[in-house]
Order: C-alpha cells, then structure tokens, then sequence
C-alpha cells in the first residue's frame, strides 16, 4: 500500500453559480523516498492539490491519508501535530523574517517543542550544515544572497527532519544557476530518503522528479518522464535557433 494516498479528492471554492470546480475526483498514490513533480497552467489546481497534501485546506470530499493516517479526519490540533512532524514547507518568496537572524529564521519551526533553546540552536545549526549555510548563520535575511535565503527556507522546512517536504515553485524567484543549485540540494535531501513533492512551472526543475504528475482543469494524470526530456530539448533548440536569427538580424 502506497506510503501517501489521494482517494477521490474534490474541492471546490463558492456555491451555486460562483461554484469553482479546483480539484475533480483526484486519485493517486506515492511511495516513500518519492521525488515528484507536478506541473500544470496557472488555474489547473496544482496549488490547491499542494495545500490539501500539507494539511492546510480541507477537500470538499475524498481522503488523504499519510502512512495510514486519514489526515483530515484529524482535529485542528492532531492536524497541526501532522504538520509539525511529517511537512516541511518551502515557499516560492521564501518567507523570512527579516529581523530575526539566519539561525533564529531556522529555529521557528522548533518553537512549541519542549527542548532547552540551546538544544534548538544545535539542530538549528545542522540544518545549515546541511544546506551549506553554518558561516552565515548570525547574518539577516538582507545580508544574503537570494539563493542564500531560499537555501535558509529548506533549512527552516528540514529542521524538525520531516519524512515529506512540499515545494511549491522553489525556484521561482532565482536565476537559473542559483536555481540549478538549489535542485541540486532537493535532489541530495531526496537521495538521502525524504519524498520530495514539488510544483513547477519550469520544465527544467521537473527534470530532476523521478515523476511527473500534470493537473489540467482540476484533474490529474501521470507522464513519461522521458516526454518532458523530449520537451525540454526541443525547447532549447527553439531557443537557439530565435538566438540565432536575433543575431543575424542584429
């Protein structure tokens, strides 16, 4: 039986005529150590697929269970337990508080745990270790490069070591090398035995999922990685060749 399973999700926003149909009857499941990509249209339901997986929004019908646990079937309280020990987030703007330092930003998660402050530095510190980031631990959010924060991000999404870290454009706001960097490391905390879901619009980053599930129109089906290669090239060849004529124009 699958490690996370989706059984007939439905969510929908509004009611009568102002009715929004996000997701339509969504089944799947993903096995433990899982890195997959999902990929769809501004509008397709991806976002809202990635919010009900992080126990942040409750479907209008189905069920999500996580090693067997019917997620929302849960209490409030149960449900932000779940959170706190199986998801970790990772946020397209990063979402940093500017105030605080690097190590402090990282410590946040461990808020409500009953350990000394000493203790949550530590982990705290190992997680940058672990994103290459111990040196700038006691620096701000402005004191750092974009790549630096989102590196500062996974650090926060991985300090509690939850089993399921959920990416929602994680390389948005990068350019593409700083961006190739930071898929490096998913890809590593992946190899390491974390399920890594993420939502991308960029052909590229989808490369790195040993899946691709895509959303159109709040339904969801499963394609041949070996497509979206085939599509990734073919896009960089048309990339070179409007290169080329810009050139010979110019």
């Amino acid at each position: 039986m699958s490690y996370i399973r989706a059984e007939n999700l439905m969510k929908i926003y509004g009611q009568g005529e102002a009715a929004v149909t996000a997701l339509r009857d969504v089944s799947f499941g993903l096995e433990s150590g899982d890195f997959i990509s999902i990929m769809g249209e501004s509008g397709s339901g991806k976002s809202t697929m990635l919010s009900i997986m992080g126990a942040l929004n409750t479907p209008s019908s189905g069920k999500f269970l996580v090693e067997d646990i019917d997620v929302y079937a849960l209490k409030q309280e149960q449900r932000a337990d779940f959170r706190r020990e199986f998801v970790g987030f990772i946020f397209q703007s990063f979402n940093l508080i500017p105030y605080l330092t690097v190590v402090e930003n990282v410590m946040l998660p461990l808020t409500t745990l009953n350990i000394k402050s000493s203790k949550k530095r530590v982990l705290a510190l190992d997680a940058l270790g672990r994103v290459g980031l111990s040196n700038k631990a006691d620096r701000l959010p402005s004191q750092i490069s974009g790549g630096e924060q989102e590196r500062v991000a996974i650090a926060r999404a991985i300090v509690n070591q939850p089993p399921m870290l959920l990416a929602d454009e994680p390389t948005g706001n990068l350019d593409s090398k700083t961006g190739a960097e930071i898929m490096d490391l998913l890809r590593q905390l992946n190899e390491q035995g974390m399920t890594v879901i993420m939502v991308t619009h960029n052909i590229e980053c989808a490369r790195y999922a040993r899946r691709l599930l895509r959303m159109a129109d709040g339904m969801m089906h499963e394609e041949d990685p070996v497509n979206l290669m085939a599509q990734a090239e073919c896009l960089a060849g048309q990339v070179s060749v409007a290169l080329k004529s810009a050139g010979g124009v110019a």
